[in-house]
């Protein structure tokens, strides 16, 4: 059986909040029994966009990443819920029964993802639905990813065997596997908000000038192993990024041809910018 799989680019995600702002027109003051009663104007966001930013001056760069309900198939709040008050769809959406389950505050706190809110004048825990009552009318896709512009939402309706051949395809992973909820909101590009990086710039003095060094090598290492390799840009710049936060030390050794080698110790604990490095 098909079933839905939404995928989120990092990389993409420009923080517009289209996505929210087209679920609150959604939902605001409107009810699509039996998936969901209206969603107060204020306070919950089905699709909340959390942000970090990475590096130092000058080398930084910003990540956002979108958190909806997860949909998993071993929900804890399934199993938490009362009297089948949340339960999935035979297309893996999950649903919470919008009266099953009223007065059921304490399914908001199952969720290892904060993906639950509570609506305090309707008595009842609320999330994104995934505009399931769109798609059984027929839609092609909820209104969060018809609305983002930049194409970092992706819904998918496969079965599951198909599923796995695009999460190897495209290297796709889900938000914090150790909980073993098997989500199926699959995340691209995830180490934008998960890792860190090493970066700087290479520059070389000609006649007494500075300048940026084009086409320097730049090789990063750790306890001895390659761990990676690049070349400078126009401007010098270089970026090992993907790197696991509080790693440890590293190594560049750097390479321009008409200087000397040169060798920088880096003790990594987040994104880190080493500056600009004068052969």
């Amino acid at each position: 059986m098909e079933k839905w799989n939404l995928i989120i680019d990092v990389a993409k995600c420009e923080d517009c909040n289209n996505c929210f702002l087209s679920c609150k027109d959604e939902y605001v003051d409107n009810d699509f029994l039996p998936y969901s009663v209206a969603q107060p104007k204020h306070g919950p966001r089905w699709m909340n966009i959390m942000r970090k930013e990475r590096g130092e001056f000058r080398m930084v760069d910003v990540a956002y990443l979108p958190i909806p309900c997860m949909h998993c198939d071993n929900a804890p709040c399934i199993t938490k819920a009362k009297d089948g008050a949340v339960y999935k769809k035979n297309n893996g959406i999950v649903i919470i029964d919008p009266e099953k389950a009223r007065g059921q505050k304490d399914i908001v706190d199952t969720c290892p993802y904060g993906a639950i809110w509570w609506n305090e004048e309707k008595n009842v825990a609320q999330k994104c639905t995934l505009c399931a009552h769109l798609l059984d009318d027929g839609w092609k896709e909820p209104r969060c990813v018809q609305s983002c512009p930049t194409g970092a939402l992706r819904a998918v309706k496969v079965e599951d065997s198909k599923m796995v051949q695009i999460i190897k395809d495209e290297n796709l992973e889900v938000l914090h596997p150790e909980y073993n909820t098997k989500p199926r909101v699959y995340y691209k590009n995830l180490y934008r908000f998960l890792k860190c990086f090493i970066g700087g710039s290479i520059a070389i003095e000609v006649a007494g000038v500075t300048d940026c060094a084009d086409g320097a090598r730049v090789t990063l290492f750790k306890n001895s192993k390659k761990i990676g390799e690049a070349v400078t840009d126009n401007f010098g710049d270089f970026k090992f990024d993907s790197l696991e936060e509080n790693s440890g030390g590293y190594s560049l050794e750097i390479v321009c041809e008409g200087y000397e080698k040169k060798i920088l110790e880096v003790d990594l604990t987040t994104s880190k910018n080493v500056g600009t490095i004068l052969m």
